[in-house]
């Protein structure tokens, strides 16, 4: 059973993009690539990636971070500048992003 009160006075962020036409396959390769990594990081509770069963080019994010300073840390990784701001955000067509606090 999940524990709610765990992911209590916790960022949660979610994004959703799509990729540009042709790209889809790049993108996952990417995220493939990054996941774990972003898997590891202190402060990151939990980093879930899908991709769209029905259109491959849209990719859902569910995260939740210790805090603001541990997302923001987790965007200041080396991983994170190589892998996702200079190869997959050219890649894309569109990249929403919010941020959440559990109820």
């Amino acid at each position: 059973m999940f524990d709610y009160q765990a992911i209590r006075n916790r960022l949660v962020v979610t994004a959703f993009w799509e990729a540009k036409p042709g790209e889809a396959d790049a993108v996952a390769d990417i995220l493939r690539q990054f996941s774990p990594k972003a898997q590891k990081e202190s402060g990151v509770a939990l980093f879930v990636v899908h991709q769209s069963r029905s259109e491959p080019a849209k990719f859902f994010f569910y995260e939740i971070f210790d805090g603001p300073e541990a997302f923001e840390a987790h965007q200041a990784t080396p991983h994170f500048k190589s892998l996702i701001a200079e190869k997959a955000l050219p890649k894309l067509a569109k990249r929403e992003r919010m941020q959440y606090a559990a109820l």
